[in-house]
């Protein structure tokens, strides 16, 4: 499907959303494991491995999912986002109709 101007700019608007999410959700688990060490004086080389791993692994994963897309994978991208939940169907709304209907056939989402 050829996207258009507006459906572009709405699909690299909501990419920088979910990106600017889920950077929050790793910091947040990352300060999880921070407090849970400060609080129970867990062992500084199990937290230091505990965090390590999980930043390498959210790494990839915000790797995977947002390096280098171009507009022939931006309404995959955002099928992703919603299919895990980072993005509401609301946020949908300023798509056209038959892009929301791709996003929405390609995450198995029926429109309400």
């Amino acid at each position: 499907m050829e996207l258009s101007k507006k459906d572009k700019k709405t699909c690299r608007e909501l990419i920088e959303t979910g990106l600017q999410r889920e950077f929050t959700t790793g910091l947040e688990k990352a300060e999880s494991i921070l407090c849970n060490w400060k609080a129970k004086n867990k062992d500084v080389k199990e937290t230091y491995h505990a965090l390590y791993s999980m930043i390498r692994k959210f790494d990839n994963h915000i790797g995977r999912r947002y390096n280098g897309i171009t507009g022939s994978h931006y309404l995959s991208c955002v099928a992703g986002l919603v299919i895990d939940q980072i993005i509401t169907l609301e946020e949908l709304s300023p798509f056209s109709d038959e892009a929301r209907a791709t996003i929405l056939s390609m995450s198995s989402i029926k429109w309400l």
